[in-house]
């Protein structure tokens, strides 16, 4: 690790001691209560992608968690649909923790101006605690990191290991191919009754956080199981 790294990293790991995530509340009779959805971590790609819309929907996805006192969870990073889905929420006042593997701290460019930064030392601690730290999960469109991070969470909730709402956002249907191939799978006898794979395809950035709201208020839990492994 270069002197300059080392330095990032140090720094970002004393800023993420001092400012530890904010519980977000609602006011309910006139009283202030827990919100059932604080945190909604954020898979998506390091790149704009060609479409326009992909960052018109992160910039309205980050806006609207910020307005709901929602907090952003996603990989630390300042590039792409990444960077513009956590400088959205901080536009509009909202809080981010990003959750970064050294190795990524330069490549990925991490934003240092979120009021949480985590660098872990692998990316198996840093999907545990985006996993930990999150009553929720929202796939916009990316990669194959972005699709890997996806499927982790889609698998682990098949097997029962989490009920977290998860949702695709199908922006200008870039999901499609996705939900197609898990169609396939179904019609094949690979996705047998019993081990359904449970997610929300919704297809404009506005409807994620009433729909997440939903989820919560119909009873998803962000129950974490005891014996969850350190690395999945």
């Amino acid at each position: 690790m270069t002197n300059s790294m080392q330095k990032l990293v140090s720094q970002a790991k004393t800023k993420a001691k001092k400012k530890p995530p904010a519980v977000p509340t609602m006011k309910s009779g006139g009283s202030t209560v827990l919100s059932p959805l604080r945190s909604i971590c954020v898979f998506c790609g390091s790149g704009p992608g060609k479409n326009p819309a992909y960052i018109e929907a992160a910039q309205t996805l980050g806006k609207a968690m910020a307005k709901a006192g929602i907090r952003l969870i996603y990989g630390g990073g300042s590039l792409g649909l990444m960077g513009e889905t956590a400088r959205a929420v901080l536009a509009n006042g909202g809080q981010v923790t990003g959750i970064i593997p050294a190795f990524l701290s330069e490549k990925e460019r991490m934003l240092k101006e979120v009021d949480e930064l985590i660098v872990t030392k692998d990316m198996h601690e840093r999907k545990r605690l985006m996993f930990e730290r999150s009553d929720a999960f929202v796939a916009l469109p990316g990669g194959i990191g972005t699709l890997e991070e996806l499927v982790e969470q889609l698998t682990w909730s098949q097997l029962g290991r989490h009920d977290k709402p998860i949702i695709l956002a199908n922006i200008d249907a870039f999901w499609d191919p996705f939900t197609a191939l898990l169609a396939h799978m179904r019609a094949d006898a690979f996705i047998r009754p019993g081990l359904e794979v449970r997610f929300n395809v919704i297809d404009r950035a506005t409807d994620i956080v009433p729909e997440l709201k939903k989820a919560m208020a119909a009873g998803a839990s962000t129950h974490i199981p005891a014996d969850l492994p350190s690395k999945f």
